[in-house]
């Protein structure tokens, strides 16, 4: 497990509702906007992207079994609010890989301390869902 739980659950109640309105204008940070699988409400969930061309990475810090990634993974697509603009993200790609080859240098060595190594991989949609 990458990072505990008790993390996720401060970060959520805390963290996320003071940099949420943030996280949508700074670039390297964004917001996903999915669909719950059972509530299907509308979520938002503050997260790292990297962009790979017309590819787009997200390092799950907390694991592959975070509600946020089996929604979006259910739902095959989702939003992603980032630098004041809405786009569309498809084709969800759940990946595994021990040396962090997708991220920057920096990135890699810092998830390597949190022993992070599960990711989520999207196609960004060539159009924007707002702008």
């Amino acid at each position: 497990m990458p990072l505990p739980r008790w993390v996720a659950r401060f970060n959520l109640y805390v963290t996320n509702r003071l940099l949420g309105p943030l996280a949508s204008r700074l670039p390297g940070i964004g917001v996903v906007i999915h669909v719950g699988r059972k509530t299907r409400r509308r979520y938002r969930t503050p997260v790292l992207i990297f962009r790979r061309g017309n590819r787009l990475i997200i390092a799950l810090t907390y694991g592959p079994e975070s509600q946020w990634v089996r929604n979006v993974l259910a739902q095959d697509d989702c939003e992603l609010e980032t630098e004041g603009r809405t786009v569309g993200l498809s084709h969800p790609h759940l990946f595994h890989d021990e040396r962090r080859e997708a991220m920057p240098s920096f990135v890699r060595f810092m998830l390597r301390l949190l022993n992070v190594s599960d990711f989520l991989e999207f196609t960004i949609a060539e159009r924007a869902a707002s702008q």
